[in-house]
């Protein structure tokens, strides 16, 4: 049967012009990636004053992508941000730093979370500079102890997964730390730190590690080994040790191993074939 041909080209419109409508968002969400990206790169040689105005703009674009229905399967791979996934699809984390002027560094993110209901998105507040003994106090999103998380661990203690965050830290224009965070949930709100390691009574809620800017740390998890592998840091001298700024790696490594659902500790670890402690 054939059609009339105002018939066929009355169609052909009403086709294009539904996917030129399905299209006009695609390439918003990518003209805002793009300007996310953009904007990040111009952080590292911007002033102070300029990057709190950048982050500004950061975070709008980015709520305006995280705030949409799909945000928790949406593609972000073409996103220039530190990103990390829960191996489960339980959440998203998005982080990133300004670099000071002065060597400190803050730390932004959000934390997307898959709920009974939906999703909820929630901004991390960096409180750095408020928690003197960070390995102490169970956190929230609003007081932050900032990372850019690059790894989740996700383990079952009872009937419940608890969540090992991996990140790095830059601290000041000498030091750089790494740190092993904990990520539960109560109800559907997120709490950053819980007692899980060591084997004494008194166990520390998140593990922190610095050492000279000019040098770098392995921290990565091991998943034959069911272990957090990294390397030892020593002092350059023994008058320096416990100033964090001159530690740095000694070719030998340490290891935090899952057992009985929590963190214990095993000292330097032969990585040709480490033993589960007992």
């Amino acid at each position: 049967m054939r059609f009339p041909r105002s018939i066929v080209l009355s169609f052909a419109l009403l086709t294009c012009g539904k996917l030129a409508a399905q299209a006009v968002p695609d390439a918003t969400e990518h003209a805002v990636k793009a300007r996310i990206s953009a904007n990040l790169k111009r952080l590292p040689k911007a002033s102070d004053l300029l990057q709190d105005s950048i982050n500004v703009a950061v975070k709008t674009d980015l709520r305006s992508l995280l705030d949409k229905e799909d945000a928790l399967t949406a593609t972000f791979d073409d996103l220039q941000m530190t990103r990390v996934d829960a191996p489960d699809g339980a959440f998203r984390f998005f982080t990133w730093n300004l670099p000071r002027n002065d060597g400190n560094h803050d730390f932004e993110g959000f934390l997307l979370v898959r709920t009974a209901k939906g999703q909820s998105l929630y901004e991390l507040r960096d409180q750095t500079i408020k928690i003197p003994s960070p390995e102490v106090p169970e956190l929230g999103p609003d007081r932050w102890y900032g990372a850019l998380y690059y790894e989740v661990i996700p383990m079952k203690k009872g009937g419940r997964t608890v969540y090992t965050l991996l990140g790095w830290k830059g601290y000041s224009k000498a030091e750089t730390r790494k740190v092993i965070e904990i990520l539960t949930f109560k109800g559907d709100k997120p709490r950053f730190g819980a007692p899980l390691f060591g084997k004494g009574k008194l166990k520390a809620m998140r593990k922190v590690y610095g050492y000279a800017v000019n040098l770098s740390m392995t921290l990565r998890y091991d998943p034959a080994l069911e272990a957090i592998i990294m390397d030892h840091l020593s002092p350059s001298r023994p008058d320096l040790k416990d100033n964090w700024a001159f530690y740095g790696p000694d070719m030998t490594h340490d290891g935090w191993y899952w057992h009985k659902g929590e963190w214990w500790f095993g000292p330097e670890v032969d990585l040709r074939g480490p033993e589960k402690p007992r």
